[in-house]
């Protein structure tokens, strides 16, 4: 397995970045965006292929890089299904596998810190966001935090894991790297604590100032996403349109697996996961019919139409709004 930890010194962030092998596909976690090129170098470097994304909560500190790598390299956004992000390629949920080649992230709802902080578990490790730190934990006075809640996601959820689990978190300001469950359960002072009213009390009187670029941070990490106004700037086919004419186009599904069996599909259509779209390709273009793909929100299809046509396949469009338009307009559901 590939991985690197990597650290930003303004906002004091740690990015991981996880492949199964060289020449491989990768997974970024928690992007800082003034980091970016340095990300792109390292995959090439490391010989990787981008696909996937993920950022634990919406962070107040920095800027998330998940928007200008979703451009630069057409991987897949995550976050978690309470996350306030406009637009997000695949929100996933308690329990729900996050997948590249050769490796699976456990999603753990962690809220807390904020409302929408995620953990994720892989094997020996578990990236616990700003839930759990090094010797600390996150605050929980802004962006929906909530102690009683930290406390539950803390000592019922990350603390049931296994002793000598390796805990990286997103962030550490003393410049401790990696520790294990069982260090922070014996060690971290913060947790220290007789139950959940006195870990209660203690985070509710830490009075910490505001992160310096929570009010430029939080709001540009809300707005990242590929907005409806530029979904539509691609050749776009109406959901009610494609209900009433789907026989003449061949309907291409963009999601993974896991979420058309969460969700449904539309019936009749072709399933083409975004991160191997250019390998269907060639067998799309023999179909003879005009192209539609459809995704959960309309950010990976319109990402494909951009790849269709750098491979010379103009005849396609897409569901502005993804599977929930197809939803919203009243369209026949189907099983994966």
């Amino acid at each position: 397995m590939i991985f690197r930890q990597l650290f930003d010194t303004t906002s004091s962030t740690y990015t991981y970045l996880i492949a199964s092998r060289a020449g491989g596909e990768a997974l970024l976690i928690d992007p800082v965006f003034e980091k970016t090129e340095r990300y792109l170098k390292l995959l090439e470097e490391l010989d990787l292929r981008l696909v996937k994304v993920v950022d634990t909560h919406v962070h107040a500190d920095h800027v998330t890089a998940m928007g200008i790598l979703r451009d630069t390299t057409n991987c897949i956004t995550v976050m978690g299904e309470q996350s306030s992000v406009d637009i997000v390629s695949m929100r996933v949920a308690d329990g729900e596998k996050v997948r590249i080649e050769g490796l699976e992230l456990t999603a753990m709802y962690t809220p807390g810190h904020t409302d929408d902080s995620y953990s994720f578990s892989m094997n020996d490790r578990v990236f616990t966001g700003d839930t759990l730190l090094i010797r600390g934990t996150g605050r929980t006075d802004f962006q929906n935090g909530d102690a009683a809640r930290q406390y539950d996601s803390i000592f019922n959820r990350l603390l049931k894991l296994p002793d000598n689990m390796l805990v990286y978190p997103a962030h550490d300001y003393k410049g401790d790297m990696v520790s294990t469950i069982a260090e922070e359960r014996a060690n971290n002072p913060r947790l220290q604590v007789s139950g959940r009213e006195e870990y209660i009390d203690l985070m509710n009187n830490l009075n910490l100032p505001n992160p310096k670029m929570m009010d430029v941070a939080v709001p540009e990490n809300q707005k990242m996403g590929i907005t409806l106004d530029r979904q539509r700037e691609v050749p776009t086919l109406e959901a009610r349109v494609l209900q009433e004419q789907g026989d003449n186009y061949l309907i291409v599904d963009l999601r993974e697996q896991g979420e058309r069996e969460k969700s449904g599909i539309i019936p009749g259509s072709f399933h083409a996961p975004f991160s191997y779209v250019d390998q269907h390709l060639p067998m799309l273009k023999q179909s003879g019919k005009p192209i539609v793909f459809y995704c959960a929100v309309g950010e990976r299809s319109t990402l494909a139409i951009g790849i269709a046509k750098a491979k010379g396949l103009t005849n396609c469009a897409h569901i502005a709004g993804g599977y929930q338009s197809w939803l919203d307009s009243g369209g026949d559901v189907g099983t994966a």
